[in-house]
């Protein structure tokens, strides 16, 4: 237990643990010291100065990496730290263009809000030429010319995603961000998981935007244009306008899309319970084909919902990439039906249908754009909305969305559980492929189907689910009575490293994993911490947004798991046939390639 030290802030006596620092000590005394380079989830660098204390040395101290001291006394707002700020803000502000109307990051900008809160109202400083080009080939727009150096952008993709995609280069006053060899991100190991432009406190790291696209579709009275919406969505969409985190949006989402003037809104989670429905029947395939063989060679299977995380795979673990599940994600078997499925039930052309998508994901335009995402004779999904865009359409349109009232995703392609939901957490696409799993196996559903060991916000998370096995499958398998699935759960890439390290060792050592099934996201906390989502929320405000969705979950009642989707079923019924079958996998599977050349 750590020793408690006790300290004076601002004339304040307060007593806290021995190592914290100086930053988190004055939160805790409800004291408001200013910052731009630190952020909560990443480690502390110090590097913009912004949070300068005075504690008597002979130098001012910065509050996010000075730890205290017993019997120190700070005082965080005198005149001199006062000055010392400003002088620090304004020399970031001479070098950082005063286009503020016109940027991305208007009014949600982190260096917009200081120069406010400092009222710094002109520059003493003349201000630098911005001719940087910008980088605008791929997911992920750099602008070099906003680069403030605070570096969160660098700590998020190297220690936390562990992908290198950018770094510091040069020194001194030449010093600059960019991807090795300056080269666009693009043609780089980035994985456009946009964590990016989730830290990034002010407008160098956006995504490409899509929102006049899709209002050029709304406004063609040629297209017939369709959106559905990611289940991370609905617990994020409200942030923007002021809602709690974690508040379920459901209805107002649906309600906001139809205003908007999309001509059908669907519901992603639909096709979440369809990915279970073929990607849950994938892994029971392979593993009673395993069972009766003694050949684990392709096992385990690794869930394939998340494109950052299948880039990365292919990036850094391309060995691996039989072990992932064939089954598209839930956007791009949704987009795929759209054009095949849904164009047959309502006699439209596909060539006239445009396809949205709402996603709190980045990656997800990078994966819409991929060629093999055409098994519709068209591009499947055509325009690809992160959570941020949505709302940007919402203000754009003047829609009141608080006081929206509830509406429904139209029903045949809309309807869905609570196992759809909760893919939208960490360990959500696991939980419900398990029940499923369980009731394809034993013959019945799970007396609780709350699986909360492959939940919360632990990087790496395991858990065996004991399956007993219906009387069929115990013939078939020599009189076994019960079957022990081992699972595991990562989110963030750098956890995801980690696991799939261990899949390779075991599988190199001993030709079998200690693993049955696996679900990676790519983002730390799942789909709820996507890189599309509103800014400015922590890991912990990311699993108030998971709470949400398990909220929704609990409260579908008899409807928990995929395969009481009567949707999907019917889907099945009537166009596709069968889970796994020639026509599923033609339209619902997909396959991967071999990217180390990018390393």
């Amino acid at each position: 237990m750590s020793k408690e030290i006790k300290i004076k802030i601002d004339g304040m006596e307060i007593v806290v643990p021995e190592g914290t620092s100086i930053l988190d000590a004055a939160k805790k005394a409800n004291i408001n010291i200013p910052t731009l380079c630190y952020h909560k989830d990443l480690t502390p660098t110090g590097a913009c100065g912004m949070c300068v204390v005075d504690i008597g040395a002979l130098t001012l101290k910065r509050a996010c990496i000075t730890p205290i001291e017993n019997g120190m006394e700070v005082i965080t707002h005198s005149k001199k730290v006062i000055n010392a700020r400003k002088a620090v803000l304004e020399l970031i502000m001479s070098n950082h263009p005063d286009e503020c109307l016109e940027c991305v990051r208007n009014k949600t900008c982190e260096l917009q809000e200081l120069a406010e809160n400092l009222k710094i109202d002109e520059l003493p400083f003349e201000r630098s030429k911005f001719d940087k080009p910008l980088d605008t080939n791929g997911v992920i727009i750099r602008d070099p010319n906003k680069c403030i150096l605070c570096g969160r952008c660098v700590t998020v993709c190297q220690e936390v995603q562990t992908v290198y995609a950018l770094e510091f280069t040069n020194r001194g006053f030449d010093t600059t961000v960019k991807p090795f060899m300056d080269n666009a991100l693009a043609d780089t190991v980035c994985t456009n998981c946009g964590q990016c432009t989730n830290v990034c406190p002010v407008g160098a790291l956006y995504e490409r935007s899509d929102i006049d696209k899709v209002w050029d579709a709304i406004n063609d009275p040629t297209k017939h244009v369709v959106v559905q919406e990611a289940p991370a969505v609905r617990v994020a969409i409200g942030e923007p306008f002021g809602l709690p985190v974690g508040t379920v949006s459901s209805g107002k989402m649906h309600t906001a899309l139809k205003r908007l003037g999309f001509d059908m809104v669907f519901d992603t989670n639909f096709s979440a319970d369809l990915t279970i429905m073929e990607e849950g029947t994938e892994v029971v395939t392979k593993l009673l084909k395993a069972l009766t063989t003694n050949d684990f060679s392709q096992i385990p299977v690794v869930t394939s919902c998340s494109p950052g995380w299948v880039k990365f795979m292919e990036t850094y673990f391309p060995n691996l990439k039989h072990h992932v599940s064939s089954a598209k994600s839930p956007q791009q078997m949704f987009g795929t039906l759209v054009k095949t499925y849904y164009a047959e039930k309502a006699n439209i052309d596909a060539k006239d249908i445009v396809s949205v998508s709402i996603m709190p994901c980045t990656a997800k335009k990078f994966e819409a754009d991929r060629p093999e995402m055409k098994d519709s004779g068209y591009q499947d999904v055509d325009y690809v909305l992160t959570t941020r865009e949505f709302s940007r359409m919402i203000k754009q349109a003047g829609i009141d969305f608080v006081n929206l009232p509830e509406e429904e995703a139209a029903e045949l392609m809309g309807f869905y559980t609570g196992a759809g939901t909760i893919f939208g957490a960490s360990g959500g696409v696991m939980e419900a492929a398990l029940r499923t799993a369980y009731f394809v196996l034993a013959g019945k559903d799970l007396e609780n189907v709350d699986i909360m060991p492959v939940r919360g916000l632990e990087g790496i998370k395991e858990a065996s689910v004991m399956i007993p096995l219906k009387e069929e499958l115990q013939n078939d398998l020599g009189g076994v009575k019960e079957f022990e699935a081992k699972v595991a759960v990562a989110h963030g890439l750098g956890n995801a490293r980690k696991l799939m390290e261990i899949v390779d060792k075991d599988m190199k050592e001993k030709g079998v994993c200690r693993y049955h099934f696996i679900e990676i996201m790519a983002c730390p906390g799942g789909c709820v911490g996507g890189g599309g989502q509103p800014y400015g929320m922590d890991l912990a405000g990311k699993g108030r947004r998971a709470e949400g969705l398990y909220k929704e979950d609990k409260e579908m009642l008899e409807f928990r798991c995929s395969h009481y989707n009567k949707a999907v079923n019917k889907a099945y019924e009537d166009y596709l046939g069968a889970p796994y079958s020639e026509k599923a996998h033609k339209l619902l599977h997909t396959k991967y390639i071999d990217r180390s050349d990018l390393k």
